[in-house]
């Protein structure tokens, strides 16, 4: 955090020592969770996911602005849409197990609870990779009894919120923020929070909310035994396939 400028700097949370020590606790608790392969068939299963993780790394290392010039996308907005396409193949192959899916949705998000033989859905907003980073990580925090309700049963309110309804938001939204920032930093992307008040009537300059999110952030990296299951799931996959040697910027061995 920058006490000088009163702001919370997520970047140094993930530095490249802590990133492989935490990959490393990752794998051992999903190893010996058997977490990635829990169904049966898991040997065949493992080498089916080792196969992917080997073309999700050569897709991400491709879609760095870095190698922009080497691949056939060559705007940001063309990057943009890659990556979260790449995002959805990477969520729904890893959760296939689970019958969900992550889906784009033209409107706001929105979580649907299986039923009638479908899968459940969770449509992240407008296409985002961040939106879509974002519901994921309520996925993650959603327990079994959660998923079954639509948008997890949950309250919300939208922009324009009373005092006491901005803080019961921010006080829900503390962990799915920290586990987005986690999902987000893997990726090699920066992360800020979202208090989600664009339009708030009243001054928020005394909201605890990064630093509260920041400090949750930190809790995960030191205890990574209490991430949510599915979390432990995607943040292995995505530290694992975007922050170890040339698939994050090249200068990581």
């Amino acid at each position: 955090m920058d006490p000088v400028k009163n702001k919370v700097d997520f970047s140094n949370l993930l530095p490249f020592v802590k990133t492989k020590e935490l990959l490393q606790r990752l794998t051992n608790l999903t190893s010996n969770n058997n977490l990635l392969s829990p169904e049966s068939g898991s040997i065949r299963r493992n080498k089916y996911l080792n196969e992917c993780f080997k073309k999700w790394q050569d897709e991400w290392y491709s879609l760095l602005p870095s190698k922009a010039s080497d691949s056939t996308i060559q705007t940001s907005d063309d990057r943009e849409r890659a990556a979260t396409n790449w995002l959805i193949q990477l969520f729904n192959t890893l959760f296939a197990a689970q019958k969900v899916v992550l889906v784009r949705s033209e409107s706001e998000p929105e979580y649907f609870p299986a039923q009638n033989n479908e899968p459940a859905r969770i449509a992240f907003a407008h296409g985002f990779f961040a939106s879509a980073l974002h519901e994921a990580s309520h996925w993650c925090i959603a327990g079994d009894a959660r998923r079954r309700l639509p948008d997890f049963g949950y309250w919300y309110a939208p922009d324009g919120r009373s005092v006491a309804q901005q803080q019961a938001f921010e006080r829900v939204e503390i962990k799915p923020q920290a586990l987005e920032c986690l999902f987000t930093l893997a990726c090699g992307r920066s992360f800020q929070v979202s208090q989600d008040n664009l339009f708030a009537t009243f001054d928020t300059s005394s909201s605890t909310f990064e630093n509260d999110v920041y400090r949750q952030v930190e809790e995960y990296i030191a205890k990574p035994h209490t991430l949510p299951r599915d979390a432990k799931v995607l943040l292995h996959a995505l530290l694992t396939v975007c922050a170890t040697g040339d698939a994050n910027d090249g200068t990581w061995a």
